[in-house]
């Protein structure tokens, strides 16, 4: 798999996904393409990214049978996992780097709040 995919190739490599439903995704905004021009026409291209996105939305939508709006919340709630997992790791490097005594005293703290 190249670094970027035309919509053929896209609708080739995803097994489920129709023009429609690539279509609609697109749309929707619950994928959101890169836009290049070929031959002065602007095309699609999806990054790998775009890819792994499009084949969770045809699971999510054929697996567990979510409509439009049901997809669009799942898949927001899942954006929003992926972002606070990215904001913990950044916390955690930068209590890596906190001296021994402050990384006990966070340490003491989180247990804290755990209670």
């Amino acid at each position: 798999m190249t670094d970027h995919l035309t919509e053929n190739e896209v609708l080739v490599a995803i097994p489920g996904l129709t023009r429609t439903r690539l279509l609609a995704f697109v749309e929707s905004e619950l994928i959101i393409p890169l836009r290049r021009e070929n031959a002065g026409d602007q095309v699609h291209v999806f990054r790998r990214v775009d890819c792994a996105r499009l084949h969770l939305l045809c699971e999510l939508t054929d697996g567990l049978e979510l409509d439009e709006t049901a997809l669009g919340i799942v898949i927001t709630l899942i954006d929003q996992l992926h972002a606070t997992r990215k904001d913990l790791l950044a916390i955690a490097r930068a209590v890596d780097g906190e001296p021994p005594d402050v990384r006990a005293r966070i340490g003491s703290a989180i247990v804290g709040f755990q209670r």
